[in-house]
């Protein structure tokens, strides 16, 4: 079974799908294993190192989706290489199904399977797989560093002979994965940290970090099967913004990260509370990509107003390329080694699987994952 896997296109992605320590796995396994020429340029890793790990290196991009029977990659396919894929076979990667535009219909129409690897289920036995999770812990820690490259302040506190410096402030709003990273990092900085979530069952994970955690009553909240915080009510939103403000105020820093899985991100931080802050503050949005958290930020830009930095830079575990890509694709790898058939050497089908029936969105020209199926219809 050959698997082919395609250079990112998405202008400014760094991260690739594939490392060679990973396709030393798959070649154990019994695969053939093509990737194109360039692969892992922007994570730092030459072509010989993949043909090392027994891999094919192809310059003919056409080559590698064609010819493949599983093409693996981070960021939904373009129309041209749906195209190019042999009817039958299996994409695997992040395919944002939750948004119109994606080609979840493209690949079902074209009769080829696809896993969106965003939709791998959290528990126990998936966590291997969990994708979100990886890149989320490097993109709080990536947050931590933006953050502390703009402002103006040191992290830790300092005795000097000219005095004290006291550490810097930094509050973080959410405290799922990347939250939770963003806390420990600043907290290794040496910074004073406060988080808050909506959701009461994480203030023992934020206090065994060293945080403090901002205890904040909007009613009855709580979180999905799958540990995501659920959407608030608009009331619950404004009586959560008004009781934060006084946070928001003494924060030099402010990281917010709440997303609400497969909806766009509900907007904490308005103008309003923007223009609160003290002059020097930045803020780091980690949401930027599905709509932000903050009023008035800019997807990859850098926003002044009165003198607080919205920073609303996208794709950040790509700014730690190497890493991301080592990281997704080891999620990949324990994927593929969950079904794969070793006495055929090739992928096999358990359609009844409790993670592949979370994660296979088109099978055999049909998107069949019940979520999906009126929005690509």
């Amino acid at each position: 079974m050959k698997i082919g896997i395609p250079s990112e296109i998405l202008p400014g992605e760094q991260r690739t799908a594939m490392v060679p320590e990973s396709v030393t796995k798959l070649v154990a396994l019994g695969a053939e294993v093509v990737v194109e020429a360039g692969l892992g340029a922007l994570s730092g890793i030459p072509d010989e190192a993949y043909e090392k790990a027994g891999a094919s290196v192809e310059s003919n991009r056409a080559k590698v989706v064609s010819n493949a029977d599983i093409v693996l990659r981070f960021h939904p396919p373009a129309q041209e290489d749906v195209e190019q894929m042999q009817s039958g076979s299996l994409h695997i990667g992040f395919l944002n199904p939750f948004d119109k535009t994606s080609p979840v219909g493209t690949l079902a129409r074209k009769q080829i399977n696809a896993i969106g690897i965003e939709m791998v289920p959290r528990i126990t036995r998936a966590q291997r797989m969990d994708a979100l999770t990886s890149q989320a812990n490097l993109a709080g820690y990536v947050a931590v560093l933006i953050a502390a490259n703009h402002t103006t302040k040191a992290f830790p506190m300092m005795m000097t002979a000219a005095g004290t410096i006291q550490p810097c402030r930094v509050l973080v709003v959410g405290a799922g994965v990347a939250g939770l990273q963003a806390i420990a990092t600043a907290r290794r900085l040496g910074a004073q940290v406060t988080a808050y979530d909506t959701r009461p069952v994480v203030r023992e994970q934020v206090e065994s970090l060293g945080a403090r955690f901002a205890q904040i009553d909007v009613g009855e909240t709580g979180q999905t099967d799958q540990g995501y915080a659920k959407a608030l009510t608009d009331e619950q939103l404004a009586k959560q913004r008004e009781a934060m403000l006084k946070f928001y105020r003494n924060a030099d820093i402010v990281i917010t990260t709440a997303q609400v899985f497969g909806k766009p991100a509900p907007k904490i931080v308005t103008k309003d509370i923007v223009n609160a802050m003290e002059p020097g503050t930045v803020v780091v949005d980690l949401a930027v990509e599905t709509g932000g958290n903050v009023e008035g930020i800019q997807l990859d830009e850098i926003v002044d107003i009165n003198g607080v930095k919205l920073i609303g830079f996208s794709k950040l575990p790509g700014r730690v390329a190497f890493h991301a890509s080592q990281m997704y694709a080891s999620n990949l790898v324990h994927l593929i080694t969950e079904f794969w058939d070793k006495e055929t050497k090739t992928w096999k089908w358990d359609l009844e699987d409790e993670i592949m029936k979370s994660c296979l969105i088109a099978y055999e020209g049909k998107i069949i994952h019940p979520q999906f199926q009126s929005i690509h219809s």
